[in-house]
């Protein structure tokens, strides 16, 4: 079996194509239930964000997995096949392990170095553990992923060479003053109580907003955002209120900063309501306060998009969305910083290749030693029927004596086929090991099976 991965993101599609082949929840269920019905997989995991849809697979045919995989994509997220397919990326085995391993550094992200991808890759591992759909290479892949991820902004300063995408997207709201002078004072509302808007949230309320509105569909989950937001010891001091989404009109009128960021699928501001928002305000002077003269600053975060794009040719509002992100450049990273968690992605790629090799043969050098275990067992059995007259301690010297020299003959081809397995093209010395001993093809795969649940367990805990 071999790991592929078909996908578009940012870097391959433009956004007017990116937002329409957006996955809701449900459909991201559906699409893994139907990529392990395909013959060609085994295994599934979609990693679905704002600004990427990648579906892992562990498949047994290339050419079939990578056209099952992107008609299954177009099926689930709605855009024609022939639209889609011109935007899609293929990786195959070790070029799909330094993808992934790429993607959680930030390396691939649309602002470098934004950590939040983490959280996105563990959820993705969450539900194909909980739909049982990630098995034991896509579950080794996923968690080192994450242990990559984590090397790269510990060890390297990628952290400092981007910015979280609300900070990016704020800097582009305004000229002049820093993120921190701009909003000081401001009155902000966010759209939106998920993982994106928390982060927005909680970015405004560093920066030194003197109030946050959250306007979310269910209210609780808004309750509890306002309640992270001011409670004892969070960042900034700042008020905070939660509003139903009936609610929106009366704060957007209030609001100077708006971020959104929901998973709706039609729009959640119109440019009408924009306009309806800015009735009746005064004209800022253009000054230090001010978007270059906008009284309103929109930042739409949401893939599909929550605001009408109408809202950049309204008079006094400065609007940036994934788009405008998608066409802007952040501030150059550091470039020694991104060679430095390159090097740690080409370095562990070659561990997690090295080490998945050697797992391979484990199961044949453990179905092989059982199979000699077996043998000594009968031969003692054998031994025991002709020498009747042997006491215990004769006949435990016999059997130990038969076993070392059995643990003496396989140890050295099983420690160096271990050796070999794991080198670029070592998977064939499995086969040769089991063709050599004529070992049974189920013993091995039951050796398989009972390795993969226990693997299954232990990285469900360690993901818990």
């Amino acid at each position: 079996m071999s790991l592929l991965v078909v996908g578009l993101s940012h870097r391959s599609s433009p956004v007017s194509v990116l937002e329409r082949a957006s996955l809701t929840p449900g459909a991201r269920v559906a699409l893994v239930h139907d990529t392990l019905a395909a013959e060609p997989a085994t295994e599934a995991v979609v990693l679905a964000t704002c600004n990427r849809i990648e579906l892992y697979a562990d498949v047994d045919k290339f050419h079939a997995g990578v056209a099952e995989l992107s008609t299954l994509l177009a099926l689930h997220t709605g855009v024609g096949l022939d639209e889609l397919t011109p935007h899609l990326y293929v990786h195959y085995e070790d070029r799909a392990v330094h993808h992934l391993f790429s993607v959680a550094c930030g390396l691939d992200s649309m602002v470098v170095g934004e950590g939040q991808i983490l959280g996105q890759i563990k959820d993705a591992l969450a539900l194909g553990q909980e739909l049982h759909s990630a098995g034991r290479l896509l579950n080794d892949l996923f968690q080192q992923a994450l242990r990559v991820g984590k090397r790269a902004h510990s060890e390297t300063g990628i952290d400092r060479a981007g910015q979280s995408l609300v900070t990016f997207g704020l800097e582009q709201l305004h000229d002049g003053p820093s993120v921190e002078d701009w909003v000081a004072g401001k009155r902000a509302l966010v759209i939106g109580a998920g993982s994106m808007s928390s982060l927005a949230a909680a970015t405004l309320a560093r920066a030194g907003v003197a109030h946050v509105a959250v306007a979310n569909r269910t209210l609780e989950r808004a309750r509890r955002l306002v309640e992270i937001l001011t409670e004892p010891g969070a960042a900034g001091k700042v008020t905070a209120s939660a509003v139903e989404m009936s609610a929106l009109p009366d704060e957007l009128a209030l609001a100077d900063i708006v971020v959104s960021c929901t998973g709706a699928t039609g729009l959640v501001l119109t440019a009408d309501a924009v306009t309806a928002a800015l009735a009746g305000r005064k004209v800022c002077a253009v000054d230090a306060a001010c978007a270059g003269g906008a009284r309103l600053a929109l930042l739409d975060l949401a893939m599909p998009r929550d605001i009408d794009a109408a809202a950049h040719g309204i008079d006094g509002v400065r609007f940036v969305d994934i788009e405008a992100l998608a066409g802007a450049s952040a501030d150059a990273p550091m470039a020694a910083d991104v060679d430095r968690v390159r090097a740690i992605v080409s370095d562990e790629v070659a561990a997690f290749g090295a080490a998945q090799r050697a797992a391979h043969i484990t199961p044949t050098v453990v179905a092989l030693r059982t199979m000699a275990a077996d043998v000594v067992a009968g031969e003692i059995a054998r031994l025991d029927g002709r020498l009747p007259g042997l006491d215990d301690k004769q006949r435990a010297e016999i059997t130990q004596t038969v076993r070392r020299v059995v643990d003496k003959l396989l140890h050295a081809p099983t420690v160096r086929v271990k050796e070999l397995a794991s080198t670029p093209g070592g998977a064939g010395y499995a086969d040769a090991l089991r063709e050599l001993f004529d070992l049974d093809p189920q013993a091995v795969a039951a050796v398989s099976r009972a390795d993969a649940r226990l693997d299954s367990k232990n990285n469900a805990r360690e993901s818990a």
